[in-house]
């Protein structure tokens, strides 16, 4: 293997930083668009409510900006008013807070950076009508300013600033690496930011001052409210030179006229042996920036701190100052006043200062996460994931004391944020995080409900997308869901005696990280016959992930297999509908109503069942023309009939009976029946109207009467005199109590409020419904139009392509807006014939449920192409500007009632499966409402594909197991729930349900099973198909006890004998105990369970746990055993031993002795890897490997290596060995029979601290791959003939790569031949990791031809591709080294992260490229869909 592929195939989901502010609104619009019922939510009986509320903008909701690793999303939060639900019920969903139902997280965008956030800030001014904009900062000193873009529904970058390179090499005083990345932080009142860079480098940024004259009652303000925050200029401020010499914290004060930075800085080191006698050693000082003289006077400081302070909290206003936060204390300070609390009895004070406040219990506050919930009470999220509230208690401005007190227990968070007045958000990048709505002061009635439910605030949650609609059952579930939500009877003793906050759980966002380790298993539906790519999905990925009490084992599924309930042979089958019947006698509800029949249609006739109790067949009963082959079949008239188009007619039928038949003909009129009779092609019904296309390209269209239930036939003038041929068309029905594409028609309703604009003809409007008809022409154009009327109200010239926004071209008469991106139409050269036969096969348009959905629109290309887009509205500001000059064009438009301000974005939906489809194909994507909860879209064809629609963005996974399927319908009824039917191309269909275990809003479907311990490694154990995995669970134990078991014996003595002190007998320490637990999956349950548990003894950590084969040397029998290494951690003063234990499997199924220990033997050293070579068992031993044969009873020593420091991983591939080192890189060894010896072939001579290590296979050839503690991964090779590998003993370098993530595990796995490769070697692996951010990746071979083509490609695409942050990917994959001596290795690993972009270039960009570089983009997509083909594992 010379080339490798880098494919991330899992995205981060630890979240490290997360922050409010108002991107997508201004807090004005915010406020007019909220529902009233928000304004319930104040803090009752406040003195100063008044005066504290008017900074803090209590009733606009912010939006949610998160970001993990270098995944950026901003979401916006959706709250369900208790009164009247209008999403289906969702008041059934949970705890009324505040007249709050339920609220949720939805999605606004989403980008993936080519670099990781160090840290993030919002910059907002304060003003009602200013929108904010997140400052992001990057490695080394790169910051970046983005705002929100109403044109691109997007984030826009406003500016970038750079302090790297040779002008600003000063700045880093010739040191290398630092300890942490650039820090930003803003000023409240958003006059500038500030950020730390290179530990001593303030930069401060200034922001663009708004003339506050400027913003009149009229069109002024409108142009002003949507621009954001923006930095104009910059300076640095060199902190050595203030007589700083280390930075812990800084931050902006409120309620000064100068912005003023204070800076947290310890004056000179301490360390834990002079605490004694040096320990108040930090101080706080206070600047004022005066950013147009560069000047910064010092205006006041406080010294004596003490030496664990670590973080700021800037106080809000009516009160100001500062809070400083450190381990065992906290204090205030301001220019005035100062005062402290004791948070513990380790807190110590300086002489002479007044008496500290100590708090009635103990905690300790280091790396805690703060929030202010309102302007005098903070919430911290404390190490041990407690919520503790403080108050600062304060008369005037003058702050008396400070009051501390435990809430509930929650998750161990990154990061906490306060959205508006009713909710925060905690992130975590070790347990799921949560959306939190509080409230002060809540009425009793609900205090009653939340105290009966189990204490704390966890993200167990199972699935909140799915209490939607979802019958009751599964609501018993959540109630008793311990650690739900959470409430605290302690009162503060402040101003305010009653005030109580109480806290409900409303969203969690999944996380699967930090994945320590994984193992690869077959899944408990995996079907045993499958081959090729279907036999992938009988595996799953099997994980630790979490931390502490938020350990979980996460189920990783990369593609679905749906739960089969029944199939039948059927072969040649063309299409498959159900059908409603709604029969006059009874009404039943309409979210929960059954399927009246099922429609089959074969080659040349239709089967029609009835889905009652069991699937019967009534084909001969019934009145459908089962002679002739169903194009399509639907409901009409609400439910009350249901029409079956086929080739040459329609039948609309009332349950069995047939009420009307129609024909077509070429002509419309009704008296010359005589003439020829037309075929249909394709068929999309929309209630009331059904859209035909015909065999010859031209459209007909039956309109229903809803008063007689009948339909006529109708052909569209608007298309009779167009000579363009009709590729594709669809109906979109547009329904609700607002129908969403009016808005786009008007522009009042930003002004007005939404609901307002449609108020003219809106009297009967609450089951009111708008139908557009969609078509595209094979020019490549796109229409839209209004039906009946056929009126054209949008259209776009060259959809095709794929252009990133789609605008109407008739409207936008400006060209400020073709800049966009949208290539001019006169571009497109003949002499690319390529583009000339792309088409449009098949067109859709919805809008799923939600009060703030909008419409997504899909275009399918004959090549396979899905394109995907999502509908805005975008009103230009330069169109209001052009009433005048052109009046009456733009009246008449206005009129005309386009949708002059809808746009589309393009949305990036991965769907791997590219085939060329032939033009009348059947049609592919079925769009569904309800199956198991989840509403979304499926694509049929060679790959099939679910796209669920969660939170507004899609989730897309892959079904393999069935091969290529030919029709899919939804079916609900009494056996098969919100489940499904496929028929697959082999002829069978197949009745099934979405398994319910997994949560389908993630990159891949997940499975978590909480373990309430931390998870460190897990192996499978085939036969049986059991998880053995290594859980610690922190224990609480008396210190004396611990004490005495840790030291010598002797001072346990002492400590006995001593008669400790009663004080010293109540402290406690929390140690980890650990155990190895056996865990299965019980196919009956469907729940995890541990079979057995074997238990370490005190003090022992398990280190690994694999599954060995040995060859017992008395027998000469193979046996499958489980190796456990045990290292004991007694301090540091005792030397480290360590066990080996083996453990047999028994074949019965008595759980009793399911594991019994057939060997336990101590070692010297800690064994931290263990690993079976040829029927020996390798140890890994403290700083030795050595190799050991196994008699049945007793393992002896054969061969050893003696390793530099530590094995942190060991592989085996054959007779040969490669292990990591901690610091000393790795080492490959092999191991010869004849003369039993351990030998070393080569050996890394860097410095690298390993932290996973895997054998690449290529067919013959062998790489070793390891990762490191900078992020990066290396893949090294042996070649002793080569002359710079000094005789063989230096492993050569062949290609590395910057990750960006700490890789903690390495799966080799084989890949599957592709067509395009089939002359290529079959032995070839894969390695897929996983990281500690949530993601999940592969390293893949890749053959030199590909590899050449893909590589001059991604060069192309650095240029061509406009990058979010204006990041440039080379330096991002660059080797980071960190300042230590490197050797850059090869260029041979190509970067699927960057040739992602590819496939989202407009068409006519994707073949310029092409050409550009010698190739064609046929081929280009052909080896993106082999390769991941070919990776597909799971």
């Amino acid at each position: 293997m010379s080339y490798a592929a880098y494919k991330m195939m899992h995205w981060p989901t630890g979240i490290d930083h997360c922050a409010a502010g108002f991107i997508t609104h201004s807090p004005a619009e915010a406020a007019a668009l909220s529902s009233p019922a928000r304004s319930t939510s104040r803090p009752d009986g406040d003195v100063d409510s008044a005066a504290a509320r008017a900074p803090w903008r209590v009733d606009p909701t912010a939006n949610l900006v998160v970001a993990a690793a270098n995944v950026l999303e901003v979401y916006v939060v959706r709250t369900d008013t208790a009164t009247g639900a209008k999403d289906g019920g969702t008041s059934s969903a949970g705890v009324v807070l505040d007249g709050i139902s339920g609220a949720r997280l939805e999605l606004v965008c989403h980008y993936r950076l080519h670099g990781n956030i160090e840290s993030m800030s919002v910059l907002s001014d304060g003003t009602e009508n200013r929108r904010d904009s997140i400052a992001l900062a990057f490695k080394d000193a790169k910051i970046v300013c983005l705002e929100f873009d109403d044109s691109i529904n997007g984030l826009r970058t406003s500016s970038m600033h750079c302090f790297e390179g040779p002008d600003w090499l000063h700045l880093k005083r010739g040191s290398e690496s630092f300890a942490w990345g650039p820090v930003i932080k803003a000023d409240p009142q958003g006059r500038c930011g500030a950020a730390l860079v290179y530990g001593l480098q303030m930069i401060i940024l200034k922001a663009v001052q708004v003339e506050q004259s400027l913003v009149g009652e009229d069109e002024a303000t409108r142009v002003l409210s949507s621009t954001a925050s923006r930095i104009e200029s910059s300076y640095v401020i060199d902190l050595r030179l203030l007589e700083m010499n280390h930075i812990k914290d800084f931050t902006f004060v409120h309620g000064y006229i100068e912005p003023v930075l204070v800076i947290l800085h310890e004056q000179e080191p301490t360390w834990a042996g002079r605490m004694s006698s040096k320990n108040q050693t930090c101080m706080i000082s206070a600047f004022s920036i005066s950013m147009s003289l560069k000047q910064h006077p010092m205006i006041w400081s406080a010294a004596k701190l003490p030496h664990d302070a670590y973080q700021l909290l800037a106080v809000p206003p009516p009160i100001s100052g500062i809070l400083v936060i450190c381990a065992n204390s906290i204090h205030y300070h301001s220019q005035s006043t100062s005062c402290s609390l004791a948070l513990n009895s380790f807190s110590s004070q300086p002489d002479g200062s007044p008496e500290t406040l100590k708090t009635s219990f103990h905690v300790e506050l280091d790396v805690a996460k703060a929030t202010w919930l309102s302007h005098d009470i903070v919430m911290f999220s404390s190490k041990n994931g407690e919520i503790l509230l403080l108050t600062v208690v304060y008369d005037g401005r003058a702050v008396q004391r400070l009051d501390i007190m435990k809430s509930k227990a929650s998750i161990l968070s990154s990061g906490a944020t306060t959205l508006g007045g009713s909710f925060f958000f905690l992130s975590s990048r070790l347990a799921d995080s949560l959306l939190v709505q509080f409230s002060c002061g809540a009425p009793t009635s609900v205090l009653s409900d939340l105290t009966d439910e189990s204490a704390d605030i966890e993200g167990e949650l199972p699935f909140p997308k799915r209490l939607k609609r979802i019958p009751s059952d599964i609501l018993q579930d959540v109630t008793s869901v311990e650690e739900l939500s959470f409430h605290n009877n302690t009162v503060p003793n402040g101003l305010d005696s009653a005030q109580k906050i109480s806290f409900v759980v409303r969203d969690a966002l999944i996380n699967v990280g930090p994945l320590k380790d994984f193992a690869y298993g077959l899944r408990t539906n995996s079907d045993p016959n499958a081959t090729g790519i279907a036999k992938q999905s009988n595996y799953e990925l099997v994980c630790c992930s979490g931390h502490g009490k938020n350990g979980t084992l996460s189920v990783l599924q990369q593609s679905i297999r749906p739960d089969l309930i029944t199939e039948v042979e059927l072969p040649s089958c063309t299409g498959i509908w159900t059908v409603y019947y709604k029969s006059s006698r009874g009404i039943t509800n309409e979210e929960n109503e059954y399927h009246a029949y099922l429609i089959i249609s074969l080659e040349s006739r239709t089967m029609v069942l009835q889905t009652g109790d069991d699937l019967g067949e009534v084909t001969e009963t019934v009145d459908y023309n089962v002679q002739a082959s169903t194009i399509a079949a639907g409901n009409l008239f609400g439910r009350r009939r249901v029409i079956q188009v086929y080739a040459n007619g329609a039948r609309v039928l009332d349950g069995s009976f047939m009420t009307q038949e129609l024909n077509f003909t070429m002509h419309t009129s009704e008296s010359s029946l005589s003439s020829e009779p037309l075929a249909a092609a394709s068929a999309s019904i929309a209630d009331p109207y059904v859209l035909l296309k015909m065999v010859d390209g031209t459209i007909r269209l039956l309109i229903g009467d809803h008063s007689t239930c009948t339909v006529s036939i109708d052909a569209p003038a608007t298309f009779a005199s167009s000579s363009e041929r009709i590729s594709s068309c669809t109906l979109y029905c547009d329904r609700g109590p607002e129908p969403w594409l009016r808005k786009a028609s008007t522009d009042a309703w930003l002004s007005t409020g939404i609901g307002q604009a449609a108020d003219v003809n809106d009297s009967s409007s609450h089951d009111e419904s708008d139908i557009y008809c969609i078509t595209c022409y094979e020019s490549g154009k796109l229409e839209v139009f209004e039906v009946p009327s056929f009126k054209c109200v949008f259209s776009v010239d060259n959809f095709v392509s794929g252009p990133a926004i789609l605008f109407d071209v008739h409207s936008h008469t400006s060209t400020k807006h073709a800049v966009i991106g949208v290539p001019d139409s006169g571009k497109v050269s003949v002499k690319k014939e390529e583009a000339n036969n792309i088409r449009i096969v098949e067109l859709a348009m919805h809008r799923w449920t939600g009060q703030f959905s909008r419409p997504f629109l899909f275009g399918l290309l004959n090549d396979g192409t899905l394109l995907c887009y999502h509908a805005y509205c975008y009103e230009g500001s330069e169109i209001n500007a052009q009433h005048a000059p052109h009046g009456s064009s733009n009246f008449d438009n206005i009129n005309d009632s386009r949708l002059r301000n809808l746009r589309f974005r393009r949305v990036s939906i991965d769907v791997s499966s590219r085939d060329d489809i032939s033009s009348f194909g059947r049609p592919r994507i079925t769009i569904f409402n309800n199956v198991g909860g989840y509403e979304g879209l499926f694509i049929g064809g060679l790959r099939p594909t679910w796209a669920f629609v969660c939170r507004q963005r899609f989730r897309v996974h892959p079904q393999l197991c069935d091969g290529p399927i030919v029709a899919f319908t939804v079916l609900h009824n009494v056996n098969c729930c919100r489940g499904l039917i496929y028929v697959t191309s082999q002829g069978f269909l197949k009745i099934c349900q979405l398994p319910s275990a997994y949560n389908y809003d993630n990159y891949w479907p997940v499975q978590k099973v909480p373990l309430h311990g931390t998870p460190h490694q897990v192996t499978y154990y085939a036969e049986q198909s059991l998880y053995p995995l290594i859980v610690s669970v922190p224990v609480v134990r008396p210190l004396n006890q611990v004490l005495s078991s840790m030291a010598d014996q002797e001072l346990g003595m002492h400590i006995e004998n001593n008669g400790t002190v009663g004080d010293d007998l109540q402290k406690v320490y929390t140690v980890d105990e650990f155990e190895v637990r056996v865990m299965e999956l019980e196919k009956s349950s469907g729940r995890w369970e541990a079979r057995f548990t074997i238990p370490m003894q005190p003090f022992e950590n398990a280190l690994t746990v694999r599954i060995v084969t040995l060859q017992n040397t008395t027998t000469t029998e193979n046996e499958t055993l489980m190796a456990i290494g045990t290292a004991y951690v007694q301090g540091e003063d005792v030397a480290a031993r360590g066990r080996v234990l083996l453990f047999s499997f028994s074949i019965n199924e008595n759980p009793q002795n399911l594991v019994m220990e057939v060997y336990s033997k101590e070692s010297k050293g800690a064994v931290s890897a263990v690993a079976s070579l040829q029927g020996h068992l390798l140890i890994a031993s403290g700083p030795k490997i050595t190799l050991n044969k196994w008699t049945g009873s007793e393992l002896t020593a054969v061969a050893f290596y003696d390793a530099p420091l530590h094995v942190v991983s060991l592989n085996v591939v054959k007779n040969f060995v490669l292990f990591g080192d901690i610091h000393k890189s790795i080492y490959f060894l092999s191991w010869k029979e004849q003369g039993s010896q351990l030998s070393l072939l080569a050996k890394d001579f860097g410095s690298l601290d390993s932290f996973a290590t895997e054998f690449l296979i290529d067919g013959s050839t062998l790489s070793l791959v390891v990762s490191d503690c900078d992020k990066n991964v290396q893949i090294f090779y042996y070649a002793p003939k080569m002359v710079e590998s000094w005789k063989g003993q230096k492993l050569l370098s062949r290609a590395e790569i910057h990750v960006g993530a700490h890789v903690s595990k390495f799966l080799r796995l084989q890949m599957l031949p592709t067509q395009g490769l089939v002359s290529e070697k079959t032995n070839r692996f894969a390695l897929v990791f996983g990281t500690l951010d949530g993601s999940i990746g592969c390293i893949a071979p890749i053959d030199e031809l590909t590899f050449r083509r893909l590589q001059s490609l991604q060069r192309k695409l650095v240029d061509a591709v406009p990058h979010v942050c204006g990041l440039n990917p080379r330096s991002f994959r660059h080797f980071n080294s960190s300042g230590k001596a490197h050797r850059p290795g090869p260029d041979n690993i190509i970067d699927f992260e960057l040739l992602s972009h590819y496939e989202m270039l407009s068409l006519e960009e994707q073949l310029d490229i092409a050409q550009q570089i010698g190739t064609t983009r046929l081929q280009i997509l052909a080896n993106f869909s082999d390769f991941s083909l070919s990776t597909s594992f799971l």
